[in-house]
């Protein structure tokens, strides 16, 4: 399979063994930002289907191109998956950008489960790690918004039920 990562438009494909590991706690059925060289489900969108206009349901993942721009922006994909879990109709694990400091973030992160990632993801196609801090936010229907936030880490045995940092709390 071809990784792709576009700085230009967005694009960083998931590392494998990360998708994995999500795979233990959620079983993932749609990839709703895909091509076909890097879709993490049987089931994907592409640019040409546009996820954003798709239905979602079941379990889906979304890592959508990083870009704040335009129609495709951050902002419509966060709402997307908001909106998507609020109907009850999908479970939405996001990968994203850990931008605080964005419209998009405080609009839509807030009202679903927070996971920061400790340290940088290390993406397919980076040699030392990603140039910026991740978090996952999962929406689905029936969390109560804003109340879970957790750092993880990848050497934890279960780096999704990690929580907190032991090191931190003991200085």
């Amino acid at each position: 399979m071809k990784q792709e990562t576009d700085a230009q438009n967005g694009v960083w494909s998931t590392p494998q063994w990360f998708f994995d590991k999500l795979l233990a706690e959620f079983p993932m059925e749609t990839d709703v930002c895909a091509s076909p060289d890097n879709a993490k489900c049987e089931q994907y969108f592409t640019e040409e289907m546009d996820g954003l206009k798709q239905t979602w349901t079941g379990h889906c993942f979304m890592n959508p191109p990083y870009g704040d721009r335009g129609a495709n922006g951050m902002w419509h994909w966060m709402r997307k998956a908001h909106d998507s879990a609020a109907e009850g109709s999908a479970t939405v694990v996001c990968l994203i950008p850990a931008r605080t400091d964005t419209e998009w973030w405080f609009d839509f992160a807030p009202n679903g489960e927070v996971r920061f990632l400790k340290g940088r993801l290390n993406f397919s196609e980076c040699k030392g790690g990603g140039k910026f801090p991740s978090a996952l936010v999962i929406f689905h229907a029936h969390l109560d918004p804003g109340r879970i936030v957790r750092w993880v880490t990848r050497e934890e045995p279960s780096m999704f039920l990690y929580e907190g940092n032991p090191e931190r709390r003991a200085r």
